[in-house]
């Protein structure tokens, strides 16, 4: 077969691919030359885009990827052109077969056709999904009927405008404990409590993923000071059937369980995600999990290093710096009591500035944490911090000072 009935019969069958909607994808590979505006590859598949079929391509760059979406016939053109000059191969993926065409410098060309035989079973593949924007794998499905009860979703089990940042931050809440279970999973009639748990969407989220998806031998309790958001959890958890999921009224520092495997504490504000913290070291939690607001009393305490006023003259600058100051020192005393730390974006800003979450799964001591956490202390002018103060005291009463 010559390059210029090669070219031919692949061309024409992704145009007839395309128009019987059984393209699953076109690829251009092997850059060939380095064009600082030329894409590693290209790929292409079809989209629905308010009723109209469109190519959609994608450029992958080796730092970012850009979309463009054409008419099918104007977007297949591109990619002919662009085969040959730019890159040297080309691929075409439909439900019922496969061609690949590789281009030499000298214009020679291997083609290859491959036939995908249904009655082969696995290798006959679906028609493509055309959704522009294809619906994500939840772990917590909209359909969830807590979901409505807590003013996520409707009746028919969608989610509602007001309840979409709320959906994205339960579904992200679980994914990170998933990660954490995997690294350090717990012990069968695990207790997990969850210190301030408000309206309890993501304790109800905790819950149901953790013993109806993932069938662990765990019960989770929320503690919540506020009486209506007790009894309505109450109540959704009853109608539910969620029979090892409890909610209790009062504060965090005066709830004093006789076991926690699984600390949460979520947006707790100020001292109060010390307080929480501090409960899980004294039950030796096996994990924490913590996303503080409110950080206030560092801020108040601290004084700015000569070298950095320049920056922190700015109120908000000085707003963000006293809380990475908080933050910190608390990891430090962490793994100071043998805790492994880490410190990242909870959900993006867009969503909620109070976004960053501290995690902790018990590890060995690392003495020299300490060592950091008093030479932070010293450069900002720390005199005291809360969480600190409350492990020295819990240290003192067990040693009868």
């Amino acid at each position: 077969m010559t390059t210029a009935t090669s070219l031919k019969e692949f061309w024409a069958t992704a145009r007839a691919s395309a128009a019987s909607g059984e393209l699953i994808k076109i690829t251009l590979s092997k850059p060939r030359h380095k064009a600082l505006d030329l894409p590693r590859n290209r790929y292409g598949r079809l989209v629905e885009i308010k009723n109209n079929t469109q190519l959609q391509i994608t450029h992958r760059y080796d730092d970012r990827e850009e979309v463009k979406n054409h008419l099918v016939g104007q977007g297949i053109s591109l990619l002919e052109s662009a085969l040959g000059e730019d890159y040297g191969n080309a691929d075409l993926f439909t439900t019922t077969q496969q061609l690949s065409l590789s281009l030499s410098r000298k214009g020679n060309a291997r083609f290859q056709r491959r036939t995908l035989n249904p009655r082969a079973g696995a290798l006959k593949i679906k028609k493509p999904v055309l959704d522009h924007n294809r619906e994500k794998h939840r772990d917590i499905p909209a359909d969830r009927p807590y979901l409505q009860a807590l003013g996520i979703t409707n009746a028919h089990g969608q989610v509602l405008r007001e309840g979409k940042r709320k959906f994205k931050q339960i579904n992200k809440f679980v994914e990170i404990i998933d990660a954490l279970l995997k690294e350090h999973p717990l012990t069968n009639g695990a207790r997990i409590v969850d210190m301030g748990s408000g309206s309890g969407y993501l304790t109800f989220a905790l819950y149901d993923h953790l013993v109806n998806t993932r069938a662990l031998d765990v019960s989770v309790t929320g503690v919540e000071l506020r009486p209506k958001l007790v009894e309505k959890c109450r109540d959704i958890a009853n109608r539910n059937n969620f029979q090892r999921l409890h909610f209790v009224e009062g504060y965090i520092d005066d709830y004093n369980p006789d076991r926690i495997d699984m600390l949460i504490a979520l947006h707790a504000c100020d001292t109060a995600t010390d307080d929480a913290l501090h409960k899980g070291l004294l039950a030796d939690a096996e994990i924490m999990v913590v996303a503080p607001c409110c950080q206030k009393q560092v801020r108040r305490d601290m004084e700015v290093p000569a070298g950095l006023k320049p920056m922190l003259d700015h109120g908000i600058l000085l707003e963000r710096q006293a809380a990475m100051l908080t933050d910190s020192m608390r990891a430090l005393l962490l793994e100071a009591e043998g805790y492994k730390t880490k410190l990242f974006e909870f959900i993006p800003l867009e969503h909620t500035a109070k976004n960053v979450m501290i995690t902790a799964v018990k590890a060995k001591k690392r003495p020299k944490a300490l060592e950091e956490f008093r030479a932070l202390r010293k450069q900002f002018g720390v005199k005291k911090h809360y969480f600190r103060k409350l492990i020295k005291g819990s240290k003192k009463a067990v040693n009868g000072e």
